[in-house]
C-alpha cells in the first residue's frame, strides 16, 4: 500500500487484463495440500448483536454450507458473514445465502430507515469510521447487497454497518455497472432453490514505466481506508437439488460503460482465488458444478 502526506493523492488505477492469467498447473497441488491440512472453522462470535437479537449458529451454518473462504475476523450478521481486514479497514470477503423466500420484501421494511453506521464491536484503531468517506469522492459501496436483505428492518440495516462497505467509484460503478451485478444475482436467486454470494475486494498490479509491477492503491481519511482497485463476486445458485451453476466476476473499480455486458467481465474461479488469496466454495463437491460462467463445466475442471 502507499500512503502519502496529507492532502497528496494516490494512485489508485489499474489495467487489469481479464483474459491475462493462465491456468496453474500447480493449483491443484496447492488446493489439496490446503484441504489436507485444514483446520475446523473456529467458533464463529455468534451472541455478536446490533439491535438486541442474536446470530443463531444454525443461520450462519447455513450461510457457511460450501466451507470458509478464510478465518480472519469473522463477523456474523443475521443474513451474512465476512472476514475483515483490520489493516485496509473493508472486509477481506462477504458471504450471503439467498432463497426466493429469504427475498420476499417485507413491506414494513423501510430502507430510508437505515444508517451508515460504525461496527462499534471493533477496536476504534481498526473501524472505517463515515468521516473516513466524507468529501473523499468515493461512495460506502455494499458488498452484501442491501437489496438482498429486506425480509426485516434488522437484516437490511446491518448491511449498512462499515465493515460492509468499501470505498466505490459512484457514478458508472456503483450506482450503475456494480448494481446490475446484484440485481442480476437477485434475480437468478430468485428462480434458484439456494444461491450463495461471495463478495470482496482486490488490489492487483499494474505495470509502470519502469517495466516493474507495484500494486498501488489510494487511501481515504484519517484512518487510511483502502481503495480496491477491483471488486470480485461469485455467484453460486443450486438450480436442483444437488446442481449447481457457477459465475464468477471481476470488475474494475471505475466508470464503466452503460454497454458493457456483465459476461464480459467473467473470469475462471481459479484465477480469483489466487488474486484473493482465498478458496471459494472449497467443499462443494465438483461433481455438482454442472455449469460455469454459462457454459458446461465438463471440460472446466
Amino acid at each position: 500500500m502507499i500512503r502519502l502526506a496529507a492532502g497528496a493523492t494516490a494512485i489508485a488505477g489499474c489495467s487489469f487484463a481479464l483474459g491475462r492469467f493462465s491456468k496453474d498447473e500447480n493449483l491443484e497441488v496447492f488446493r489439496n495440500a490446503q484441504s489436507a491440512t485444514a483446520v475446523s472453522p473456529p467458533t464463529l462470535p455468534m451472541t455478536t448483536s446490533y439491535d438486541g437479537s442474536s446470530v443463531g449458529p444454525s443461520r450462519a451454518s447455513q450461510i457457511m454450507t460450501h466451507g470458509f473462504p478464510g478465518f480472519d475476523n469473522l463477523r456474523t450478521f443475521e443474513d451474512f458473514v465476512l472476514s475483515y481486514d483490520r489493516k485496509t479497514k473493508t472486509a477481506h470477503w462477504v458471504c450471503e445465502h439467498l432463497t426466493p423466500e429469504r427475498l420476499v420484501h417485507d413491506k414494513s421494511v423501510d430502507r430510508a430507515k437505515c444508517a451508515f453506521q460504525e461496527d462499534k464491536s471493533l477496536h476504534q484503531y481498526f473501524r472505517s469510521t463515515n468521516q473516513d468517506y466524507k468529501g473523499s469522492g468515493f461512495d460506502r459501496g455494499h458488498l452484501a447487497a442491501a437489496g438482498n436483505h429486506r425480509k426485516t428492518q434488522n437484516a437490511v440495516d446491518q448491511t449498512f454497518m462499515l465493515t460492509n462497505m468499501s470505498p466505490q467509484v459512484g457514478k458508472g460503478f456503483n450506482r450503475d455497472k456494480w448494481n446490475d451485478l446484484e440485481r442480476y444475482c437477485r434475480k437468478q436467486a430468485k428462480k434458484a432453490i439456494n444461491t450463495y454470494i461471495v463478495t470482496g475486494p482486490l488490489y492487483l498490479p499494474k505495470t509502470f514505466e519502469d517495466g516493474k509491477n507495484y500494486v498501488k492503491y489510494q487511501v481515504i481519511g484519517p484512518n487510511n481506508v483502502a481503495v480496491p482497485t477491483h471488486f470480485f463476486k461469485i455467484l453460486l445458485t443450486e438450480t436442483k437439488p444437488g446442481n449447481f451453476e457457477l459465475e464468477s466476476f471481476v470488475l474494475p473499480n471505475q466508470v464503466i460503460p452503460d454497454t458493457a455486458e456483465l459476461t464480459s467481465f467473467y473470469l475462471k474461479l481459479e484465477d480469483i482465488e489466487k488474486m484473493a488469496g482465498l478458496l471459494i466454495f472449497d467443499k462443494l463437491p465438483k461433481g455438482s458444478i454442472k455449469k460455469v460462467n454459462g457454459k458446461s463445466a465438463g471440460g472446466f475442471w
